[in-house]
């Protein structure tokens, strides 16, 4: 993953004390009901597109510059699904510590855009449109965890009760 410019800055700063960071990740449908993954070049998992916002960047905007950077895939966001806060601190190799505020996003194709995946940058080794009854495996955790919000949200959904979800005390709203 490129660690973007400003947190490379910070870090000059701040070394690898606890970074807490603005994230995003992109639940795209084609009309299939297929879902986009991709296999991280870093762990070998498949996930969805997740990233980082960028300095005054809407989360929106971000899933969808995300998904482009990393797929090819022309999306638009359609539902703020969850803004969920990590609980997890996570350590990367070079020891830098971050956790997660993250906005997930339910996406569809653009109309008129490109929906043919294909990597796009050193993020990813695959990617590519699953049914969700035949998902790659390994699967991130983190991926295995966002499903879930996912479905319980379109559950939600199709019983007429979408609202965007949110953690308290541990427990899923």
């Amino acid at each position: 993953m490129t660690t973007p410019s400003f947190i490379l800055n910070l870090r000059k700063k701040i070394g690898h004390e606890l970074l807490w960071l603005n994230g995003v990740t992109g639940l795209v449908e084609d009309s299939q009901g297929r879902i986009l993954l991709g296999q991280r070049a870093d762990t070998g998992e498949w996930a969805m597109v997740y990233g980082i916002n960028e300095p005054g960047e809407q989360p929106a905007d971000t899933v969808v510059r995300e998904i482009k950077e990393e797929t090819g895939v022309d999306a638009e966001v359609t539902d703020l699904v969850a803004v969920v806060s990590s609980s997890e601190i996570i350590t990367y190799d070079n020891g830098d510590r971050t956790q997660y505020m993250d906005h997930s996003f339910l996406c569809r194709l653009k109309p008129g855009g490109n929906a043919d995946p294909f990597v796009g940058d050193d993020e990813s080794l695959k990617v590519g449109w699953f049914s969700c009854n035949a998902l790659p495996q390994p699967l991130a955790k983190s991926t295995v965890e966002r499903l879930k919000i996912f479905d319980e949200y379109l559950h939600n959904k199709a019983t007429g009760d979408a609202h965007a979800l949110f953690m308290t005390d541990g427990k899923l709203y």
